[in-house]
């Protein structure tokens, strides 16, 4: 094995060992953002100052912003509100009491991609909220959960969609998490669906993200007419969960823990 590792017949790069190192401390540096934007969510801040705070803390901490200049977009975050699903948009819209939101950050440092985003709540959310938020966490955590070397992405996302779906909630399917590494956006789809013992097969080396999005009705969604912004079709409320993660020996390494320890909104109990 070279030292940028192999490919799979899927196109799956396989990392060496020394690889997990960047990765830790890109996806730190994406959790420790995250960590630090928390406080700042209240109600009467606009998603620009959010997005704004970011890009000064990226550039702070002498890293990149994936995002700026990605196929034209020029933000170094994706800020999604209540129905917003993801590809959010930060502008000048003021977050209200009881605002949901995901806040999704990629940087680079030294070539290597850390990608992660989470949940906050504007003041205070209802229940029916604070419920999507902890029933889409806990979809996130079974779909790693199953991450280890023999089992399939299907595995994956059959632990995320039956879960959701349990709990009533639907599974978007018009997106997924994807491999990363020294590049963005890489084989394989991780599909947050699916049926076990179907798909790749993982192995040790494996470095990709897992993001479901889950929504509290139907899961179809559009794109608004900006081509970024997707939105649900009923207008339901949309939560999102993602972690970078590498796959290892005997299960998986989460690049993008809180280094804080601190990933659900205050108003949200884990």
């Amino acid at each position: 094995m070279d030292g940028d590792g192999r490919v799979t017949k899927e196109g799956i790069r396989i990392y060496p060992a020394e690889d997990f190192a960047g990765m830790r401390v890109a996806g730190r540096l994406a959790a420790q953002i995250l960590d630090e934007v928390g406080p700042l969510v209240v109600p009467g801040v606009s998603t620009a100052a959010l997005d704004d705070f970011i890009r000064a803390r990226v550039e702070a901490a002498g890293a990149i912003s994936a995002t700026i200049g990605y196929r034209g977009y020029q933000h170094a975050s994706c800020i999604s509100v209540n129905h917003v699903v993801c590809h959010g948009i930060p502008g000048e819209k003021i977050l209200t009491d009881g605002d949901i939101l995901n806040v999704d950050v990629t940087v680079i440092v030294d070539g290597w991609y850390g990608d992660s985003s989470r949940m906050y709540v504007a003041g205070t959310a209802n229940r029916k909220a604070e419920r999507l938020i902890q029933v889409t966490h806990e979809s996130l955590m079974r779909g790693i959960a199953a991450v280890r070397p023999g089992a399939t992405f299907g595995d994956i996302g059959y632990a995320i969609q039956s879960y959701a779906e349990s709990q009533r909630m639907s599974v978007v399917r018009d997106f997924c998490g994807h491999g990363l590494g020294r590049v963005f956006h890489a084989p394989p789809n991780v599909l947050h669906y699916g049926r076990p013992g179907k798909g790749p097969v993982l192995e040790e080396g494996m470095f990709f993200t897992i993001e479901p999005m889950i929504n509290l009705g139907r899961p179809e969604v559009k794109t608004l007419a900006d081509d970024w912004t997707a939105v649900t079709r009923d207008k339901s409320l949309s939560a999102q969960f993602e972690h970078s993660i590498g796959v290892t020996a005997n299960g998986c390494e989460i690049f993008t823990l809180s280094p804080g320890g601190v990933f659900y909104p205050p108003s949200v109990p884990a």
